[in-house]
């Protein structure tokens, strides 16, 4: 298949109306949708953007007047609240059989030694650990460890970066 001058002149014209490449393969005929693409592309026609018309503009500023009065909470404010509060419940020791949907499945100690044990503390709804091991699971995003001392690059590696 090859473009001809006319096809060219064809594809120009329905390209600035908006139709589809679709469309515009279909009516010039003989080519398919990716080379119609692919000679706009190379004749660098406008990319067509495609926008959403809004037929009304009613109910526009009552949807963001709701969103703006729902209290939105992050990830970080969910938490905070654990941090304020201090009074855990005691440690109830649970084996892996002994655990239910509802007790803190945080592991404490070793699973090879014989004093392994489950937390047991009531966990929260649709969280598998208790407050205090909640706080230990989920970091809030953002907050990196800073590295408080640099530490020393061994001498072969530096040989190995320089060369």
């Amino acid at each position: 298949m090859s473009w001809t001058e006319e096809k060219v002149t064809k594809l120009k014209e329905l390209w600035g109306k908006g139709s589809t490449a679709s469309q515009i393969a279909e009516i010039i005929g003989g080519i398919s949708r990716n080379a119609v693409i692919g000679k706009a592309h190379r004749l660098n026609l406008s990319a067509k953007i495609k926008t959403r018309v809004a037929t009304t503009n009613q109910g526009y500023e009552n949807s963001l007047e709701e969103k703006n009065s729902k209290p939105r909470r992050g990830r970080k404010n969910k938490f905070k609240s654990l941090i304020i509060e201090k009074d855990f419940e005691p440690e109830n020791p649970k084996q892996l059989e002994e655990l239910d949907e509802n007790s803190c499945k945080w592991p404490i100690g070793h699973p090879n030694e014989s004093s392994f044990y489950f937390c047991g503390r009531s966990s929260l709804k649709d969280f598998s650990y208790c407050k205090l091991h909640l706080l230990y699971a989920y970091q809030p995003k953002g907050k990196k460890e800073e590295v408080t001392e640099k530490e020393e690059v061994p001498e072969f590696i530096k040989k190995i970066k320089s060369a």
